[in-house]
């Protein structure tokens, strides 16, 4: 496991506007981190909704909109960490029993907002599965990105059983990245994640931007379009400092300096 010493600063609330919180001590349920020293630029967001499990209710979606939206503006954030600060859990899904309480206008701009959220942080199709064994259908993207994923046949024995899977058999099936084992502080998960960021953090940030557009804007489209799309990002990252820096470093066979210009 790999552990970096860093220094750590309190977590804050980035409270959204018009909505309040229904936890228990009448905090926010997303926080933020911003680590320092050699993880400066990583930035946590710490999901704390113990009593549901972290289920995505309107004052959960509310705030982590709310957060996604001012970090997106912050330009000192080069990597960004989703954790959980219950202890067993990462995020349980929907919150079924809050669902049940809304009018059918209600579930359907809610589940929209869901949606936003879910492309906002290009998160797995994973969340929505076992809502079918209550009698839900995924709303979240689920029947969009798990085909994506992992392909028609299996997407669909996956959506219609409703079937959960371990992390293990996640990672089998190509659906996450990395499966770890667990530790004595319950945190590997974390770890992982982390030592993933740090590998992330010193690329030249632009570059890594541009890339994100590309891959995610080209698998919406066919080969020769995507193709296209990859040489608009390409273009707008020639001109840029890091890219002449980076040749620069390469030349001089010393590692680069990137400052995100």
């Amino acid at each position: 496991m790999l552990r970096v010493l860093c220094l750590l600063r309190p977590w804050r609330p980035l409270r959204a506007r018009g909505c309040a919180s229904d936890s228990a001590a009448g905090g926010s349920e997303i926080q933020v981190r911003a680590l320092a020293g050699p993880d400066q630029g990583i930035t946590e967001i710490l999901m704390n909704r113990p009593r549901a499990r972290n289920a995505l209710g309107n004052v959960f979606v509310s705030e982590l909109l709310e957060t996604l939206a001012q970090l997106r503006e912050d330009r000192q954030v080069r990597v960004l960490l989703f954790r959980s600060g219950v202890k067993g859990v990462f995020c349980a899904g929907a919150d079924l029993k809050e669902r049940e309480q809304m009018s059918e206008a209600e579930v359907g701009v809610f589940v929209q907002r869901l949606r936003g959220l879910m492309n906002d942080i290009a998160s797995s199709a994973i969340m929505g599965l076992i809502e079918t064994t209550r009698g839900l259908l995924p709303g979240a993207g689920g029947t969009q990105r798990l085909p994506r994923c992992l392909g028609v046949a299996l997407a669909k024995e996956l959506i219609f059983t409703g079937r959960r899977l371990s992390g293990t058999e996640a990672h089998a099936l190509g659906l996450v990245n990395h499966a770890v084992a667990q530790n004595e502080e319950g945190d590997a998960a974390y770890h992982r994640a982390r030592a993933l960021a740090q590998e992330i953090l010193p690329q030249a940030p632009i570059a890594v931007r541009l890339g994100k557009v590309a891959i995610d804007r080209g698998m919406e489209v066919d080969i020769a379009s995507g193709m296209a799309i990859e040489g608009m990002c390409y273009a707008q990252n020639i001109p840029t400092r890091d890219r002449l820096e980076g040749m620069a470093a390469f030349r001089e066979k010393r590692p680069p300096t990137f400052v995100g210009e």
